[in-house]
């Protein structure tokens, strides 16, 4: 049977790249060094913005979420002082929910990155998924407590909300449009600290 988590948790859930970390720009910036530059479109996808064909894409993608790049990936926006902030002042605890990798270094080298950029306490739980991975199931485990997830990838933040979560959208170009009740699309982590207190 599925363990459920209670409501009565301060925590936060969230996934990592597009929330914390900024992927995307780390992802350009490794990809032009492979030789690879990117289409002048707005897409989640990396199959539209490269053009390279659904396989290849995949491909790329699992090699640089594998490679040592994937340890010095820089913060997203304000992510880091708004979320030392929730964890410090408000006493909230963080999980993080990513689609990176199985390669089990792969995930020391995001969890040295996230506790290097966040601090060593902020975050109690990682869970990490293989690349590209749906979330349903991990976010099945937090069903109906309430919980805060934050998100960026649309399909993702109606996975949470579908479970009870109280979901928030991190805004990207990729996901501006997108609108949806039981979601509150933010700009930053001020605008999501703001509406968490207020």
């Amino acid at each position: 049977m599925t363990k459920v988590i209670n409501s009565d948790q301060n925590i936060i859930l969230t996934d990592c790249d597009g929330v914390l970390l900024n992927w995307e720009y780390a992802f350009d910036c490794w990809m032009a060094q492979h030789g690879y530059m990117r289409n002048d479109v707005v897409e989640y996808d990396v199959l539209h913005k490269y053009g390279l064909g659904e396989q290849k894409s995949k491909e790329m993608v699992r090699f640089f979420n594998e490679s040592a790049a994937i340890g010095f990936l820089p913060p997203l926006r304000d992510a880091m002082y708004y979320v030392d902030l929730l964890h410090r002042k408000c006493g909230y605890t963080f999980h993080l929910l990513t689609s990176l990798s199985l390669d089990e270094a792969a995930g020391k080298l995001r969890t040295q990155n996230i506790k290097k950029l966040f601090g060593e306490t902020a975050f109690s739980k990682f869970i990490f998924l293989d690349t590209g991975a749906d979330k349903d199931q991990e976010l099945a485990k937090y069903r109906g407590s309430g919980v805060i997830w934050v998100e960026d990838k649309i399909q993702n933040a109606v996975a949470g909300a579908t479970q009870g979560l109280r979901t928030f959208l991190i805004e990207h170009n990729y996901n501006m449009d997108y609108k949806n009740e039981k979601i509150q699309k933010v700009k930053n982590w001020k605008e999501l600290y703001e509406s968490i207190t207020s």
